[in-house]
């Protein structure tokens, strides 16, 4: 026989505590929010009502196990696994809840700094199998506790996961890479970016795939797992003015002086009369080669953004036929001498 005053006793202490307890966490709760640290707002939300549940529990069970109220043929339900169950449940509860907590708070805190809505997809997808992942180990471990063969069940979880994997490969292998993206920031939105040879700007960057849009204004999706494993070009970085050389060619026989003049005045004009053209660094002309046909030289300007190549070749291309029309200045096309020895 137990002692049914003892149990109401325990049971009382128990009922005691557990509101002590209640005042205690609301206490901590706003103590927690006057500091700096948000860690402390985390513990304390992630512990207090299991810590409560965990008091009430346990005391009603040590007082039924002390009253003797249980007929002998049901004693099995007190057997200790089914407190140790408990415990792992509670445990679980409070691991699952620290750890969505803390990634919802710094996770999402650390996206915000980022432009790209990869990593708050991420985020999104973290907070929840953290969740799945730490109540499937509690179950496994629940199972176990109370002497359930779990075998077949982790041979049958191991099977499905490797099919998940197998068939989730390329899906998985674009989210890392949209993982790697973020991090390593090799571009953002509104960059002008080159892959392989696609050239456009970037409009989006998904969980998939990257979208960038060509200078025919066509939508390209590039898959990120290419990406990641592709050499770029970001034309915005490390700023966005841009080099542009532009090869000329003209005749043998030409007055090489003559002709570097008149490239230098044209590139001086377009930094006069061009909305596209910068000041600074000045224009320059170089005389490079000697080629199989012709002459060749390569004025270089600068332009303001890289988005304006085409306007800045256009106007000094376009100044370049007239001046070279004025001035009598051949523009060679490719020709080959043969010449046949008679015997």
């Amino acid at each position: 026989m137990g002692d049914p005053l003892y149990a109401v006793l325990l049971l009382f202490a128990g009922l005691i505590g557990s509101v002590v307890l209640y005042w205690v966490y609301h206490w901590l709760l706003k103590r927690a929010e006057k500091t700096e640290s948000k860690i402390d707002d985390i513990l304390v939300a992630a512990t207090g009502k299991p810590l409560i549940i965990t008091v009430l529990v346990v005391t009603a069970y040590l007082a039924i196990v002390s009253s003797g109220i249980i007929p002998p043929k049901y004693e099995y339900i007190l057997d200790s696994k089914y407190l140790n169950a408990f415990y792992i449940i509670i445990g679980a509860w409070v691991a699952s809840s620290f750890s969505y907590n803390f990634i919802h708070l710094y996770g999402r805190w650390m996206a915000s700094r980022t432009e790209s809505e990869v990593d708050d997809r991420i985020i999104d997808v973290l907070e929840i199998a953290v969740k799945y992942v730490i109540w499937f180990i509690a179950f496994l471990l629940i199972l176990s506790t109370l002497d359930i063969d779990i075998t077949p069940l982790l041979a049958g979880a191991g099977i499905a996961g490797v099919a998940v994997a197998l068939a989730a490969q390329d899906l998985l292998s674009n989210f890392f890479g949209g993982a790697l993206i973020v991090m390593d920031k090799p571009f953002k939105m509104g960059d002008r970016i080159k892959i392989d040879d696609y050239l456009g700007d970037v409009i989006s960057v998904g969980p998939r795939s990257t979208r960038i849009q060509t200078l025919d204004y066509q939508l390209l999706t590039i898959p990120n797992s290419k990406i990641a494993n592709s050499v770029i070009i970001n034309y915005a970085l490390p700023e966005v003015r841009l080099k542009i050389k532009i090869p000329v060619s003209v005749a043998y026989g030409s007055d090489v002086k003559r002709v570097k003049e008149i490239l230098l005045e044209i590139a001086n004009e377009a930094v006069e009369r061009s909305a596209c053209v910068l000041r600074y660094p000045p224009p320059t002309v170089y005389f490079l080669e000697f080629a199989d046909s012709s002459l060749n030289f390569t004025p270089i300007v600068w332009a303001k953004a890289f988005n304006m190549a085409w306007d800045v070749q256009d106007f000094i291309n376009t100044r370049i036929d007239e001046r070279f029309r004025e001035e009598g200045i051949e523009i060679p096309f490719p020709q080959m001498d043969v010449h046949i020895k008679k015997s």
